[in-house]
């Protein structure tokens, strides 16, 4: 059986795409069970209510992730 978890959405960054459905692609800053908020990137419902799988960072790896981009 799953484990229950919560989240809170601390902070809205970016949304880099939407489906037709209305799902979106959206980067934001999120608390996960209390804990202190990491960079979140995954496909959420409209009320933020259901989401997809995704990609959590610390700011260590966001930091070296925008480095990676930027030396492209």
């Amino acid at each position: 059986m799953a484990q229950e978890f919560s989240y809170e959405i601390v902070e809205e960054i970016a949304v880099l795409s939407k489906n037709n459905k209305g799902w979106q692609k959206e980067l934001n800053l999120v608390s996960w069970n209390g804990r202190p908020p990491k960079f979140d990137l995954r496909d959420w419902a409209p009320d933020h209510e259901k989401m997809g799988k995704g990609l959590t960072l610390t700011n260590e790896e966001f930091e070296a992730l925008q480095k990676a981009i930027e030396n492209m």
